[in-house]
């Protein structure tokens, strides 16, 4: 059955590339609704579906834009929070051009989302079954689906900074996997990379508190990392988010080497283009068990996913 919150639940924070203050809420709505965005600080106040075919090519995250030069920029961890959890109808408000990054993780919409709680509304669930590979590459870089019963991740990247190097990971994203693997694992660059982002109007938001900064072997940022392998389970954590904008639950593997948000993107446009390659599944009980949100709600207010977050120095 398809699902949305019981309640609203709101954030306030920065957001990671522009740098200026956001305030986010997600609402319930009603059943067949969908992910839906809207620009609240707008009049009137513009809606962006969160569906693949609304995104448009943006360096190191994922901009949406209704077109009409309305835009909404860094959506990945939240749309990752809403799948992981299981949510399929809600209305996300933002009051400025840019979703807030808060910890750099998908950790506190999750925490949140759990605490409020899940309300099941009287509609049956439809996922997207793939049917046969689809990939698409760019030089060394590929991002592939494969049929599956269920979403399977498998992630590799590789880094020149010690700190990072080669990672890979894979994982199951059935029964609450996304909530213990990878929903607290935050976005993350190379102090190398600051000021070439910051001159080209990046990352002007970025601080060692919402992101992992690594310089070679070291790691700058407060307290370290979360995990060993943290850079790979946040990759995964932004390929969740960015699949999420099928529009419904994804039945296949996902494989992604080197692959960030536009190589993603890519691979949905090509699934779309060829009606060979996908087919609507009806969700009854047993497949429903498989899906990332199943089970989710067992787990209890924050689930131990509540990072303190660390106080800046005055």
């Amino acid at each position: 059955m398809q699902t949305t919150l019981k309640d609203k639940v709101a954030f306030d924070g920065v957001g990671l590339h522009s740098g200026k203050p956001a305030r986010l809420e997600i609402h319930p709505a009603p059943a067949g609704h969908g992910i839906v965005f809207r620009r609240v600080d707008l009049s009137p106040a513009v809606e962006i579906a969160a569906l693949w075919n609304n995104v448009t090519l943006s360096p190191l995250c994922t901009l949406m834009d209704n077109g009409q030069g309305v835009t909404l920029s860094t959506v990945e961890h939240v749309m990752a929070a809403l799948a992981g959890t299981g949510v399929n109808n809600a209305v996300v408000t933002v009051d400025g051009p840019e979703v807030p990054i808060l910890d750099g993780s998908s950790a506190p919409f999750v925490a949140e989302i759990l605490a409020v709680g899940l309300r099941r509304q009287n509609a049956k669930l439809r996922a997207i079954r793939v049917l046969r590979p689809v990939e698409v590459r760019s030089g060394e870089a590929f991002a592939r689906l494969t049929p599956a019963d269920h979403l399977e991740i498998d992630f590799q990247i590789d880094f020149a900074d010690a700190a990072i190097g080669h990672q890979e990971k894979v994982l199951d994203m059935a029964n609450g996997a996304f909530l213990r693997e990878l929903a607290d694992s935050r976005t993350f660059c190379r102090a190398s990379d600051i000021d070439v982002m910051r001159e080209n109007g990046l990352a002007l938001g970025g601080t060692y508190l919402n992101a992992v900064v690594v310089d070679g072997a070291d790691v700058l940022s407060p307290g370290g990392l979360r995990h060993d392998d943290e850079a790979v389970r946040h990759k995964m954590l932004d390929a969740t988010g960015d699949l999420a904008l099928a529009g419904a639950p994804l039945l296949a593997r996902y494989t992604g080497h080197r692959a960030g948000h536009a190589m993603t993107n890519r691979l949905l446009r090509a699934l779309f283009a060829d009606p060979t390659a996908w087919t609507w599944a009806e969700v009854d009980s047993d497949l429903e068990t498989r899906l990332p949100g199943a089970g989710v709600a067992d787990y209890g207010p924050l689930a131990g996913l509540s990072h303190p977050m660390p106080v800046a120095a005055e």
